[in-house]
Parts: C-alpha cells; structure tokens; sequence
C-alpha cells in the first residue's frame, strides 16, 4: 500500500514537471513569436543611406511585383520580413497595389511602407526635360516620365483647337516648354501635364522680361525662336550667347536674312551635318533663314533659360557676322562687313579640311 502511495505522487510529479516542462516552452515560442512580430512589423527596415530613393510601381503590377520593384532600389534589408508583412497586411489581395511614385525614407518599418504602397501616397517626381529638337524627342521624353501615352500627348500637341485654348498654335506651341524640372505626380494626365506646363510659362514670363522683349519689338514666341537659334550657335559657352543673340537682333533690324547654318541643318533633317554645304542650301523650307527673311515659323530646339535671357538681355555692338573660330575652341570670331568676314570663314574652312571634316 506504501508502495502505491509512493509511485502515485511520483506519476503527479511527473506529470506537474511535464505540464510545467510544455507551458514553459509554449511560453518561450510565444515570447518567440511576439518578439519576431514586433520585429517585422514595427522595427526599421529600410536603408537610403542618406540618398533620396524612389520606387515606381506600373500599371497591372501585381504585389510581387511591386515589392520587386521595392528591392531592386537596394533599400530594404530583410527581404523575406517584407513580404511576410505584405500578405498579413494583405497586400497580396485584389486592388491593393496602388500604381504611382512613392519614396522609401528611412527608417520606414515594414507596415510603414506596406501602408504607403496601399494608401497610394505617392511622391512628386522631377520631372526634367532640357534642349531637345523635335517634338517627338520632347514627347518620348516627357513620357518616358509620367504615365502619359506618347500618342495621346502628342495629339495634343498637333490639335490647333487645343493648342489655342493655351493661347498657341501647333507651331508655336513647343516655346511652351520651358527647359527646366518641375515636381509633379507621376499619373498626371496629360491634359495636366500640359495646363502645368502653361502655368509654368506664365510665371517665367515675369513682367520684367516682357517689359524687354517689347523693348527688342519681338513676341514670346519669337524671342524663344530665335533663342533656339542662338541655343544652336553656342552650345558650349553660355557667356557668348548675348554677342551671338545680338548680331542676329542686328540683321533683323536692318532687314538681313539671318543665314543661321543651325536652321539650315535643321531643315535638312540631318543633324549629322558638320559642315553646311552649298547643297544644303537650296532646301526650299520655311525653316532654311537663307532661303526666306525674318526668323523661322517656330523653334528648332527648346532653347534654355540661359540662351532666352541671352536674346532679352543682347550685347549692344555692330557685328553683323561670325563663324567658329579655327582653334575649334568652341567660340566664334565676329565681324562687322562681309570682307572681314569672308577672312573669318575661309581660316575656319581651311582648318575643317585639315582635319578631314568634309560634310
């Protein structure tokens, strides 16, 4: 009986040891587990290394590939965290993936960024666009930036119901792009992006700057057409721009044709063409300042700030010419009469055939 007694209590031990044994390490897994969750939910998971740091999500993205956009900007740290987030938050299901541009500050924890991707918060983006010459080069670039079909902004663009609206046609319509970066959202329409663009034109045209291109007797449109000419002229030092813009304002004056070489290649449709030819000139266009008076129906680039300054603020002189200096240096010799002109040219033209530039 003693015995029976005895192994009894030693079977509840045992059993107390077990129960205490399996509380003991569903306690530990718990702990575990609530330790892990507040790690993946509520510790920092992203790293920008003090870079600004965006990620687009497309169109029909699905949420893998979303988050694989996330990753490939190198930002997140634990990968496998992020995606254990994104289904308990989820963002796995239909119509939680938000299309836009969104950045990843630092710092952000996993619900942090799995709430931003689904809130659809997106980030302005700087939308860039600088001298391009044609309006399918300004098109792809522009929409290569925001989510506007080429085709759709480019109807606009040719629309002259449209263009008037803005207070321009097709042509001219283009000076409306004023080269520079502008923040906006990456699903602006392409009816938004044109009204920003506008509004952007107004506030560059200050009353300071009309008040000058009143005082040269020239439109918006004009000073930006003949800017685009300077633009072409003098790529390389803005600080000659002013001399160029204003031998061009003294031809105008005195009724010269411009006989501008950049227009003349971009009559061509070449702009492989390093050295304007006789050939060259008896493209019959509007654009060819050889062939016709006055300045060109439009811009043959979209001149830069600089050079649109360069023709309200023009350097006051009485050259009537130039050509590139033989140095090749990039600057021009300029000259008052055809004569020493002529002199100009023929040094720069024998330097070209010394280096074997023929055409």
């Amino acid at each position: 009986m003693a015995k029976t007694r005895i192994d009894y209590k030693a079977n509840a031990t045992r059993r107390r040891n077990r129960f205490s044994y399996t509380v003991g390490i569903l306690g530990l897994i718990l702990i575990t587990f609530s330790y892990y969750f507040y790690q993946v939910f509520f510790t920092p998971n992203v790293e920008t290394k003090g870079k600004r740091t965006y990620v687009l999500i497309p169109r029909g993205a699905d949420w893998k590939t979303a988050l694989g956009r996330v990753e490939k900007t190198g930002a997140v740290v634990d990968k496998m965290s992020l995606h254990f987030v994104a289904r308990m938050m989820k963002y796995d299901k239909p119509g939680a993936v938000k299309p836009g541009n969104y950045e990843l500050k630092e710092g952000l924890t996993n619900r942090q960024l799995i709430n931003v991707l689904k809130s659809g918060s997106q980030s302005p983006l700087q939308l860039t666009f600088n001298t391009v010459r044609l309006r399918k080069d300004l098109v792809d670039r522009l929409a290569a930036q925001v989510d506007v079909k080429p085709r759709t902004l480019d109807s606009l663009l040719r629309s002259p119901n449209y263009t008037r609206s803005l207070g321009f046609d097709t042509t001219s319509v283009l000076t409306m792009f004023i080269p520079n970066t502008y923040e906006l959202y990456w699903n602006t329409s392409a009816d938004n992006l044109m009204q920003r663009m506008k509004k952007e034109y107004e506030k560059f045209w200050t009353s300071a700057r009309d008040t000058k291109r009143k005082t040269l007797g020239l439109t918006r449109a004009e000073v930006s057409t003949l800017a685009s000419i300077v633009e072409a002229e003098q790529q390389q030092h803005a600080d000659e721009r002013p001399r160029v813009a204003g031998v061009y304002l003294n031809r105008l004056k005195r009724g010269m044709k411009l006989q501008a070489d950049p227009t003349v290649v971009y009559a061509n449709g070449d702009f492989g063409i390093k050295r304007v030819l006789n050939v060259h000139l008896t493209k019959d266009s509007p654009y060819n300042t050889y062939k016709y008076g006055g300045l060109p129906p439009g811009p043959i680039n979209l001149p830069s700030i600089a050079s649109i300054d360069a023709v309200l603020n023009p350097e006051s002189h009485d050259y009537l010419y130039f050509c590139a200096k033989e140095d090749f240096s990039g600057y021009h010799a300029f000259a008052r009469n055809e004569q020493e002109h002529l002199v100009n040219a023929r040094r720069y033209q024998a330097a070209l055939t010394r280096s074997g530039i023929m055409k």
